[in-house]
């Protein structure tokens, strides 16, 4: 079990976290509207996993991306702004679908995204991605690639490779029906993989669509009934609430000003991931995870220019 005062003792290994998902585009438009009223719209990088990876780069740890996209000019784009941050591509698969493609509005608040998809869930599991399994600390995931073959297959063999390494499992329940294929039992299959990770990091959003309307400490208590080891739920402006069932926290949010939201809970883990990679308590990395956070909401798009972690502390007093 994890406690809010722990430090995690990790094997030595080369690679701090691997990302597994979606690597995509996201198209956000110029002014602020939730019903796309904007005529003009700038393409970004995107992709929660690689959006994290991306972050922790910048914030000291060595991460590995395993996405697909597509063998294309927004494919390309997205592989080059990778290698431009110093980042192993070798595990980003070039598939013949095409690169997926999010369009999220500008919002203060929560964006809505409307989705298009097609080369992100075709990652297969390979030997190489195997390797670099038995080479790392932890582990990242997200839904969308469980939302659908082959990729759900992959993640699949991944949570059991890295059971038997003993690598740290996260994942983001990020359900959203709009990414799943009609007919799928989305929820259950859902519950049934909280059971198998670490830490789980659902935001208020996440767990309306999975329970149904609720109070937040109502809603933690689901995830730990359902096998949850360690619940971090996030509420926006309202900071959060963690619990490992035994003991549970409230934070308050460190953000001062907030120009977009989109990539708000990418931060978060990435702030999270670095403060436990590098010996902070569990309490101290989640509020780490606020921090960047907090800085990340200052400006537009998902992965912004981060500070070091020394900077971002004094500035947050964290």
């Amino acid at each position: 079990m994890l406690h809010f005062e722990d430090t995690l003792t990790f094997q030595n290994k080369p690679i701090d976290l691997v990302t597994i998902g979606e690597l995509l585009i996201d198209m956000i438009p110029e002014q602020y509207g939730d019903q796309f009223e904007a005529t003009s719209f700038r393409k970004y990088f995107g992709g929660s996993p690689s959006n994290i990876a991306m972050n922790v780069k910048q914030l000291g740890l060595q991460p590995v991306v395993a996405s697909a996209v597509g063998n294309d000019g927004l494919g390309k784009f997205l592989i080059h702004h990778l290698q431009q941050a110093n980042m192993d591509t070798s595990h980003v698969q070039q598939v013949n679908q095409s690169t997926s493609i999010v369009v999220v509005s500008k919002s203060t608040s929560s964006p809505v995204p409307i989705f298009y998809r097609d080369a992100d869930y075709h990652l297969n599991y390979t030997n190489q991605l195997e390797k670099t399994l038995s080479q790392t600390k932890m582990i990242h995931f997200s839904c969308w690639p469980i939302s659908m073959e082959p990729s759900r297959q992959t993640i699949e063999k991944v949570l059991s490779k890295a059971k038997e390494e003993e690598v740290l499992i996260c994942f983001d329940p990020n359900y959203h029906p709009m990414i799943w294929e009609k007919g799928e039992y989305a929820i259950p299959y859902i519950k049934s993989i909280i059971s198998q990770v670490d830490i789980i990091k659902p935001s208020e959003d996440d767990a309306e669509r999975l329970f149904g309307k609720d109070t937040p400490k109502n809603q933690l208590a689901k995830f730990l009934e359902l096998g949850a080891k360690f619940v971090i739920l996030t509420l926006g402006k309202d900071g959060a609430i963690a619990s490992n069932g035994e003991e549970t926290i409230t934070f308050s949010t460190l953000a001062d000003k907030v120009v977009d939201t989109t990539g708000a809970g990418d931060a978060f883990w990435s702030g999270l991931y670095t403060g436990l990679v590098q010996g902070q308590t569990v309490k101290e990395a989640i509020q780490l995870g606020f921090a960047v956070s907090a800085y990340k909401l200052r400006y537009t798009g998902a992965v912004v220019s981060l500070p070091t972690v020394a900077k971002l502390k004094e500035m947050y007093h964290v």
